[in-house]
């Protein structure tokens, strides 16, 4: 048990080691985290505390490690700012030898006696004084990744160095319209697909929507997951954040389908057929029945391919050689096969990171190779088209993995492992929410200098022209739940945020794809004002911005954010406004009945209040407007502003009113499954939908002003 002496100590090396021991929560109440919990996160982050007297001398210990490390393993210097590194040394330690090795392959090596620095800073600890000092870095230091190695009388310390803009690439720069469409690419579908989308409807819609003036299709997350056993759809608990998922590769646009007979006889086949049909009759997507269906076809597209000797095959072997990474997970998904369990429950050796060939089949390797070379040529050949024939592609980075999934086997040093990330008690979710992955450790991915992260981040960009980054507030904290305890007991824990946001704006830069930070709910303002910074821009829903104010009804837009009606966690338009939303969470037990009863009260003011506000701004002509035109007037109001970019979901067009996801439900909603209610031939075929479309790109003042200028 922790008494106050100790409990005091405990909260000094909590802040010590970035962790909030108290913080306020969703409401803004204050909340102080339990000692056991408080003890067990700073565990999972270092500090040996075997007993309640530990927090003591684990406080001496993480001192003396901070000051007896040198340098830090990251160092950002913003461009064009003076490049220098703050280094620690002792107070008799004077010149450093440094060796300062470039991105792009050359060394800068010279002296430093700190002739001209005087010690910034001085501390006494353990019977040593340490200094701080300055030193400078070469003045034309580039931009990129550099490391840097310093020694002095047999010491020796390494730092990364990034070097970078100060700015991502500008969102209002990769769109000249100003506007796309959402929607989930599982939900899309059209009269040759299988029942849910893939890549080739993905084109479709994207031409159809730069037919239009639009130049940005939006979509979820499409990485790997797992779809047989266990089977869990979910886009943001993706197997891996590096690898995209063959769920949804187009087959027929695959070169070995039209010559292997054998795949396109088993594909015709009316059993074959009649699954089709089933996948295509279903107001849902099947998610484990239709892999299966396209799984049989491209693993006889692949023994086509690996069987016979030609320059394909040759290109696809000269693909996977240059991918280790691929190489790894192809064999990561192949002995999960293999073994018929989850990495966690392998034998020890397995467990371990590296797989020798006897431990998988050898097809099912290359099957998993093969996917993924499809899928990467499907988005590339997508996000090579030229800007005025296809929109661009909005992509999702989410903020987790599956943590059974290849990232955390591969790569185990970079998360918190047995750590869940969650949110504390707000007013959606009042005991708050357990996530269920394991958050990335803020400390250990320092040392290899971000790697992961940045191959996660080009994995996306090479065909993203904007990329939404999920709950960016995780690049500051993120809210820790260890085992054992509810998501009520967690703590935010600290991240080294200028970090993210240097590898952020040079990878943004460098592939000129913008960058949205989803910042709904409770952000603290330095957030926000950091993303300001950084030219990271906001994201801006209506119906979280709607309130019963006639006069101001629609909150004002922050000019470089991303406008919407809803996202995927909410409502459609229809959904929230008849109050379905409501519903819902007095059905999940959320909210109580009578809370509910006042809460749509509040939401019968909000909607008089809505059109109040339209009428006045002369977008609402009839006195009782139906759903539709109360819908096309919060599209034109938005239209009309100044965002730097909108999307419209495709749902909204014909008033869905079922979520794609219901946050906090697991079993109790049917998740990530709603099939689109039209086609996307009928959606093209649609007047009305095609008269809203061309309504939103003649408000937008970026087209206006396209034109004019032209």
């Amino acid at each position: 048990m922790f008494n106050t002496e100790s409990y005091n100590s405990l909260y000094r090396l909590a802040r010590l080691s970035r962790v909030s021991p108290v913080f306020k929560d969703g409401f803004g109440v204050t909340r102080r985290v339990a000692p056991e919990a408080l003890a067990a996160i700073l565990r999972v982050l270092g500090a040996h505390l075997d007993s309640p007297d530990d927090a003591n001398e684990a406080i001496r210990v993480r001192r003396l490690e901070r000051w007896g490390r040198m340098v830090e393993p990251v160092v950002v210097s913003w461009h064009p700012d003076r490049a220098e590194v703050a280094v620690r040394l002792l107070a008799d330690e004077g010149t450093l030898d440094c060796e300062l090795h470039l991105e792009d392959g050359t060394t800068r090596v010279w002296r430093d006696q700190f002739e001209h620095s005087p010690p910034r800073h001085s501390i006494d600890l353990d019977g040593q004084r340490f200094v701080v000092r300055k030193l400078a870095l070469p003045d034309d230091l580039p931009l990129g990744y550099h490391q840097l190695r310093l020694t002095r009388a047999g010491r020796a310390a390494h730092a990364w160095i990034f070097r970078a803009p100060a700015q991502t690439h500008p969102l209002r720069e990769v769109s000249e319209s100003g506007w796309g469409v959402f929607l989930p690419l599982y939900s899309l579908h059209t009269e040759r697909s299988w029942g849910a989308g893939d890549f080739g409807d993905l084109v479709e819609l994207a031409q159809w929507t730069a037919s239009l003036g639009g130049d940005l299709v939006g979509t979820l997350p499409l990485l790997a997951a797992f779809l047989d056993e266990p089977c869990d759809p979910s886009p943001y608990t993706p197997v891996s954040r590096l690898f995209w998922n063959e769920f949804f590769v187009d087959i027929a646009a695959a070169p070995e389908f039209e010559s292997c007979v054998e795949a396109r006889q088993l594909a015709s086949s009316s059993d074959f057929r009649e699954e089709i049909e089933v996948c295509r009759a279903s107001s849902q997507v099947d998610y484990k029945r239709q892999m299966a269906l396209k799984r049989k076809v491209l693993a006889l597209l692949c023994s086509s391919l690996t069987e016979t000797s030609s320059q394909r095959r040759a290109d696809f072997r000269s693909y996977v050689d240059s991918r280790p990474d691929l190489q790894a997970y192809a064999a990561f998904r192949a002995t999960t096969e293999q073994q018929g369990r989850q990495w966690p429950e392998w034998p020890e050796r397995l467990r371990s990171g590296e797989l020798i060939a006897t431990d998988s089949d050898q097809q099912t390797r290359e099957y998993h190779q093969y996917v993924q070379w499809l899928a990467d040529t499907q988005l590339q050949q997508l996000a090579e088209k030229p800007r005025g024939d296809s929109a661009g592609l909005y992509l999702d980075l989410p903020l987790g993995v599956h943590p059974r999934g290849f990232d955390v086997w591969r790569e185990p040093d970079s998360f918190a492992l047995g750590i869940a990330g969650g949110a504390p008690p707000d007013s959606f979710f009042t005991t708050g929410q357990n996530w269920g992955f394991a958050p990335v450790h803020p400390e250990r991915i320092r040392a290899d200098g971000y790697r992961h992260y940045i191959q996660c981040l080009r994995h996306h960009m090479r065909y993203a022209r904007v990329l939404r980054i999920d709950h960016v507030m995780n690049l500051h904290r993120l809210y820790w739940i260890p085992p054992g305890f509810e998501a009520t007991d967690g703590a935010y824990v600290g991240y080294h945020a200028d970090e993210f946001y240097a590898v952020l704006a040079l990878e943004s830069q460098r592939h000129q794809t913008a960058v949205i930070g989803e910042d709904l709910g409770t952000v603290p303002g330095f957030v926000r004002a950091c993303m300001t910074t950084h030219a990271v821009s906001g994201m801006y829903v209506g119906q979280f911005q709607f309130q019963a104010d006639g006069e101001d009804a629609m909150r004002a837009t922050p000019s470089d954010s991303l406008a919407s009606l809803n996202t995927h966690d909410m409502r459609p338009f229809a959904g929230f406004w008849e109050g379905l939303d409501i519903d819902d969470q007095e059905e999940l037990e959320l909210v109580s009945s009578e809370d509910a009863r006042e809460a749509r009260k509040q939401r019968q003011w909000l909607r008089d209040s809505v059109i109040h506000y339209l009428h006045q701004r002369g977008l609402l002509g009839s006195e009782k407007p139906t759903l539709r035109d109360i819908l096309e007037s919060c599209l034109s109001e938005l239209a009309n502003r100044g965002e730097a970019m909108m999307l419209v979901n495709l749902e909204d067009l014909w008033l869905e009113r079922l979520p794609q996801n219901t946050p906090g439900t697991v079993d109790q909603r049917p998740n990530w499954r709603l099939r689109a209610a039209h086609g996307l031939e009928a959606v093209k075929a649609n007047s009305e939908f095609a008269k809203l479309l061309g309504r939103v790109n003649e408000s937008r003042p970026r087209s206006q002003e396209s034109e004019s200028g032209a």
